[in-house]
């Protein structure tokens, strides 16, 4: 078996399809697709996103500091393709797509009503890197959609079809492999 050798890029795929929503000083809102999003650390809880400079999203975000990741899944993924492609200059994303705007607990920027999970955060810092500007920022808040928690209050993101995006393409994550842990377990089959 043979593999080819390409220039040096990111493949680290597949990425959570994330909707990042913001409000600017004035209340306008807008919601940016991204897919470079990940975990910093679990605690105090803080995640990054990189945006480019000349997006929309990117002044605002610099000006307010604030910003609600908002997990997409499949009855999503339309509006998570369209935010990623219009421009918030151009066209009102709530309006044009239907989306709910929530008034979030900590942030000024909305949750989206109809994502599952939905993070408040709180710029920490800029990272200027390149083509992207990294946002690191501060977990403040979690909201979780009553309707993914069983009777135990277990949540259930996979009954939500969450969307992953791979080599631009979005896909709905698959069937349950294992749990953590389940490598080392007694009870291995």
């Amino acid at each position: 078996m043979g593999k080819e050798i390409w220039k040096p890029g990111n493949m680290l795929y597949p990425l959570p399809a994330v909707m990042v929503s913001v409000a600017d000083p004035a209340g306008r809102l807008n919601i940016i697709t991204i897919a470079w999003a990940g975990t910093v650390c679990t605690n105090p809880p803080m995640v990054s996103i990189s945006v480019r400079p000349e997006r929309h999203s990117f002044g605002i975000l610099q000006e307010t500091g604030e910003f609600v990741i908002n997990l997409t899944t499949r009855e999503l993924v339309f509006a998570t393709d369209y935010c990623g492609v219009k421009s918030g200059r151009e066209v009102d994303k709530f309006k044009e797509l239907g989306l709910t705007a929530v008034a979030a607990d900590q942030v000024g920027a909305p949750l989206i009503g109809e994502s599952p999970v939905n993070m408040e955060c709180r710029v920490r810092d800029v990272l200027p890197l390149g083509s992207h500007h990294m946002f690191l920022a501060d977990v403040v808040a979690v909201h979780a959609d009553e309707r993914y928690l069983d009777e135990k209050h277990k949540f259930h993101l996979e009954q939500a079809d969450p969307i992953v995006y791979s080599h631009g393409a979005y896909y709905v994550c698959g069937e349950m492999l294992g749990t953590f842990g389940h490598s080392v377990s007694r009870k291995r089959k």
